[in-house]
């Protein structure tokens, strides 16, 4: 696989080619997926339900997120790492600016931040800092007691309206990727076609310019499996098959198709 950088992504929409994003928290499983042809890993805070046993990402810290950063990039020589800022770790644009290069310092390529328009300020002045950011809109895991739970986000037209003004917003600010998680499959075509970044979605339907899943969701090894999320282990018989499979099935638009997209 070629080097992947944010200018190659930006051109895969450009040229509607898809890549597939998938989490990653170590060297080993960052090595395979990078060898599968995953051109992003996602360094998650969904390590704190999948690693760590914790019932939601809350707990997971800056201390974490740079350590397992670090695993992941001693795993891998081209793929695009994307790092979660973890709960409260980017309340005030200062502090964003501080964890945001604690985390590019530990190997991450760019930086994702949950919420809305509140972001503004810090997407504007860590872009015109060099930082790369992804803004993960919709169901917002660091948010779930705020939410109500993991629910569909935008499902009416006025919330549907303002993730994609939200996303527009977000995006002339600085974003260099939009991350939409549980968000109807025509929300998440609105978004794609309204700005000039990559997309990728979670729960949100076919027509994104990426899809990302959990790595152990993909294994079929969580406690729960998401109902958007396909077991390849299952089908493919080995951990490398399995996310071969996964990243094949992406890039040909063959995942998540129907049977996998929840709205």
């Amino acid at each position: 696989m070629n080097k992947q950088t944010l200018t190659r992504l930006k051109q895969y929409k450009t040229d509607g080619k898809i890549f597939a994003t998938l989490t990653a928290y170590d060297a080993t499983l960052a090595r395979i997926a990078e060898a599968s042809g995953v051109e992003v890993l996602l360094i998650g805070d969904s390590l704190g339900n999948v690693i760590q046993g914790q019932g939601s990402t809350v707990p997971v810290n800056m201390e974490q997120m740079c350590y397992h950063t670090e695993c992941v990039k001693r795993g891998t020589k081209n793929s695009f790492l994307m790092a979660d800022m973890p709960f409260m770790s980017y309340a005030s644009p200062d502090q964003a600016i501080a964890n945001a290069a604690a985390l590019m310092q530990s190997g991450a390529h760019m930086v994702k931040v949950e919420g809305s328009l509140w972001l503004e300020e810090s997407v504007y002045l860590m872009s015109e800092r060099g930082i790369p950011v992804c803004v993960h809109l919709g169901l917002l895991p660091q948010s779930v007691d705020k939410q109500g739970g993991y629910r569909i986000q935008g499902k009416d037209a006025e919330s549907a309206q303002q993730i994609v003004d939200n996303a527009c917003t977000l995006v002339e600010a600085g974003a260099d990727i939009v991350l939409l998680e549980g968000v109807p499959s025509t929300v998440a075509k609105s978004v794609t076609e309204a700005v000039d970044v990559p997309v990728i979605g979670i729960g949100a339907g076919p027509h994104t310019d990426s899809q990302v899943l959990v790595v152990h969701d993909l294994l079929g090894i969580s406690q729960r499996l998401p109902s958007f999320s396909k077991n390849y282990l299952a089908e493919a018989g080995s951990i490398e098959g399995a996310i071969a499979l996964y990243a094949e099935e992406v890039k040909s638009g063959k995942f998540p198709g129907e049977h996998y997209t929840i709205a």
